[in-house]
């Protein structure tokens, strides 16, 4: 027995020393040492050169979604079918493949779920059926879901270098006025639905990590794959889509009126009501329907895609000036609640500027619609849409947040960083771009932007 007690007696003494060493550091903190180079270790291999800068066999493999999706706006459920066809461009056998879930944030037991309290009534994804399609025969899927992943076991390995497969997935998820980054919000004039993270997507397997499948815990979205999406909204015939991409059925959702003023406001820099104010919610601002229409968007070489849907939209529009005298369209949705000069009324022109100012000092913007949504979301990014707080009544935070929303498609978007794992990356880099936009905006209106002041 005492032989115990001399031992944690010298255990005890031995934590005593290093603390005491510890806390005697025998030199100033300098701060310059974390952000020395050396600081984060440097990662090179024949795909990938030190500097970041993909090398002579860099590879990334690809995913395109086809969606079928239909919002059920009494039960607020939203039902899809979503066909993934995945390519692997790597150099590795797959024996499995992990998708995202992220929907399941909102299922009591996810790590998400009591991180941030999501609603228990929600429940998260609901799973009809998982199929593969290999070599022409479909079958059905072995897989398992565990938190906000789902993992499909393979029958036989996906070849690498080019090797590809087909999966379809048939699910649902309810949607309410509580979840987090998606949700409904009632106006005067009707329910605003934004509905993002709404279809199973593939992890991104790459040349560091392999499979990255972490969980999601509600921040830190995005780490997707590239690709090109065709996607199908189904919704009551009295209201009006906002999606990533470019409408492809616009004589069949937009009336004649509708057309011209579209056509209208890509030519024009100043903005352009495509529903008034004091249209909304008439019928006349809807063609003739059986109940339901169906919206067909597509977006190439993107990572994602999001849409929203409301029949209380105010919707107007004006043309994006890009370089090489490429064009695109900024447009912007918000109920009337929401109008105003220090408010709304002005998001289009906001958004126009910064992709204008963004495209010209980094990258020119690369898809043909950029669009902002007013709802219940406080401020979210997704390709070629941003939802943002319908509540916004101060002119400068009003384009402050449409800039900072739109500038996340640069990075992480274009760029494609993990943000799952290095979140700060994105938000550093928008903040620094941010300051340049709003301080070019309308002569210095709201200049200057600094970061101290949201």
């Amino acid at each position: 027995m005492k032989e115990g007690i001399f031992k944690i007696t010298g255990v005890l003494f031995f934590f005593a020393f290093v603390s005491g060493a510890i806390a005697q550091p025998d030199k100033k903190y300098d701060q310059h040492v974390a952000f020395d180079p050396s600081f984060l270790s440097n990662y090179t291999s024949p795909y990938r050169s030190a500097n970041g800068a993909p090398a002579i066999n860099y590879w990334q493999n690809k995913a395109d979604y086809s969606i079928s999706a239909t919002l059920d706006t009494v039960k607020n459920l939203l039902s899809g079918e979503c066909t993934i066809t995945y390519i692997n461009n790597s150099p590795d056998e797959l024996k499995y493949l992990w998708l995202q879930l992220d929907q399941n944030l909102f299922k009591e037991g996810s790590v998400g779920f009591y991180s941030q309290g999501a609603p228990s009534d929600v429940g998260g994804y609901k799973i009809s059926t998982v199929k593969l399609i290999e070599n022409g025969k479909t079958a059905l899927a072995k897989y398992i879901v565990s938190d906000t992943r789902m993992q499909i076991r393979l029958s036989l390995p996906l070849k690498p270098q080019g090797g590809n497969i087909i999966i379809e997935i048939a699910y649902s998820f309810n949607i309410t006025d509580e979840q987090f980054r998606l949700g409904v919000m009632q106006t005067s004039k009707g329910s605003i639905y934004e509905v993002a993270q709404w279809y199973p997507r593939m992890c991104v397997y790459d040349d560091i990590h392999g499979w990255d499948a972490l969980p999601y815990q509600g921040s830190g979205e995005f780490y997707c794959e590239y690709g090109n999406f065709d996607y199908f909204i189904t919704v009551p015939g009295d209201m009006i889509v906002a999606a990533s991409g470019e409408l492809q059925n616009s004589e069949e959702v937009l009336t004649k009126t509708q057309l011209e003023r579209l056509g209208k406001a890509k030519k024009s820099d100043k903005t352009i009501y495509i529903i008034k104010p004091e249209e909304v919610g008439k019928t006349e601002t809807r063609p003739e329907t059986n109940g339901s229409l169906t919206w067909h968007f597509t977006i190439e070489n993107a990572r994602d895609a999001a849409w929203a849907a409301s029949k209380a939209f105010i919707w107007d529009a004006a043309g994006v000036n890009l370089p090489d005298k490429k064009k695109a369209l900024a447009m912007s949705f918000y109920p009337t609640e929401s109008m105003g000069e220090n408010a709304w009324s002005r998001s289009t022109e906001y958004l126009k500027h910064s992709v204008e100012n963004f495209s010209e000092n980094w990258f020119t913007y690369p898809y043909p619609v950029a669009a902002n949504v007013g709802g219940n979301t406080g401020g979210m990014e997704y390709t070629g849409i941003v939802f943002c707080g319908a509540g916004i009544n101060n002119a400068k935070t009003e384009y402050y947040v449409t800039a900072h929303e739109i500038g996340h498609n640069w990075f992480p978007m274009i760029v494609g960083s993990n943000e799952r794992r290095n979140a700060f990356m994105d938000e550093g880099f928008n903040t620094f771009i941010d300051i340049y936009a709003q301080d070019d905006f309308n002569n210095g209106e709201f200049a200057p932007k600094r970061d101290g002041e949201y």
